[in-house]
């Protein structure tokens, strides 16, 4: 981002962002003075970063608020308004990162006040059910597609590294894989209990 002033720069704007508007506290200009001529650029930072119109007017005022408050602009450092801009991209981060830090914990208060929802007896023992059925599926199939299978959801390895543990070339591993895919859902679509 550029920090050079608009082309609405007047003469006496020109020597404020120039010179670096003196010192903070009003030594060579006044606060509202100052506000007048880097207001615009500040709040257009402040928007881009925040996202949002009444967090960057927020933003744009504690920005000014912190310069005069706290006077450590240094004149010899560069333009005030290159400070204002570092001021309220710093000050910014801040408030996203404070926000995300609510948000989560917002989010694990709500897990304990909502816990998830018990499954009830009923959907228990239909998953067990499920399970079971999974369970007999996978010992009737060759065992070497049931090795490639248990392999890649139990233990989550991809198909390449299946090959490389198993020392089998790639299109072996996705060969057993889809046989051993196609095999389980015709055991489990005729196994008694199939909706």
């Amino acid at each position: 981002m550029a920090l050079n002033p608009s082309d609405t720069e007047t003469p006496a704007r020109r020597s404020l962002l120039g010179s670096g508007l003196g010192g903070a506290n009003g030594e060579d200009a006044d606060l509202g003075e100052l506000y007048d001529n880097c207001g615009g650029p500040v709040y257009r930072l402040a928007l881009r970063l925040c996202r949002s119109a009444h967090e960057a007017e927020d933003l744009t005022h504690d920005v000014f608020l912190r310069y005069w408050q706290q006077g450590r602009y240094d004149p010899a450092r560069g333009p005030v308004l290159a400070y204002l801009l570092l001021l309220t991209r710093s000050m910014a981060i801040n408030r996203i990162n404070q926000r995300a830090t609510r948000w989560q914990l917002v989010q694990r208060w709500s897990e304990h006040l909502f816990p998830a929802a018990v499954p009830t007896p009923h959907e228990s023992a239909e998953a067990e059910d499920l399970a079971e059925r999974v369970r007999a599926a996978l010992a009737a199939i060759p065992a070497n597609q049931r090795q490639v299978l248990e392999m890649a959801y139990y233990e989550g390895l991809s198909q390449s590294a299946i090959g490389a543990l198993l020392e089998l070339p790639l299109g072996t591993v996705k060969t057993r894989a889809r046989q051993g895919l196609i095999r389980l859902r015709a055991l489990l679509v005729d196994s008694p209990g199939t909706p």
